[in-house]
């Protein structure tokens, strides 16, 4: 795959794109270690064990749009606090995207400055492992290209 511009990246919530984006965060993998180190330790450098990861919060920012479904999907989900799918897919480039099932932790709508347009913006906490895998239609291409 190659090198791409970030236009065209999209951010989906049960399959609706939220319209009207200038910012997607990316998903930021952490993980927690234990310091294991003993007394008898001899090198006089720590020891750790990995612990459980964490997928990270994605946030979002854009322009207000009171027609767009994405967002107000985005608000819906920010009431239910359940968890929903959602997804950022990058340009066909990159050929790749990031899945995961998150709850909405943060919502606003309205931000007003003078001279610019309404902002809106929101928090993904992302729940359990995300996954980065090949995108539909380019696993499609890559099996005609190989097969054909």
């Amino acid at each position: 795959m190659a090198k791409s511009r970030s236009v065209g990246t999209k951010f989906t919530i049960d399959d609706t794109a939220v319209g009207s984006l200038t910012s997607i965060g990316g998903v930021e993998l952490t993980a927690e270690t234990s310091d294991v180190t003993a007394l008898d330790n001899k090198d006089g450098y720590k020891e750790f064990l990995g612990g459980f990861k964490d997928g990270g919060e994605v946030s979002l920012e854009g322009y207000l749009d009171g027609e767009d479904g994405g967002q107000e999907a985005m608000h819906e989900a920010f009431e239910d606090q359940e968890l929903h799918e959602c997804a950022i897919v990058f340009p066909d480039a990159i050929g790749k995207n990031w899945s995961f099932k998150g709850v909405i932790t943060k919502f606003s709508a309205g931000s007003a400055s003078l001279n610019d347009a309404l902002k809106f913006g929101g928090s993904v906490k992302i729940s359990g492992k995300p996954t980065l895998a090949a995108n539909a239609q380019n696993t499609s291409q890559q099996t005609n290209t190989e097969g054909g």
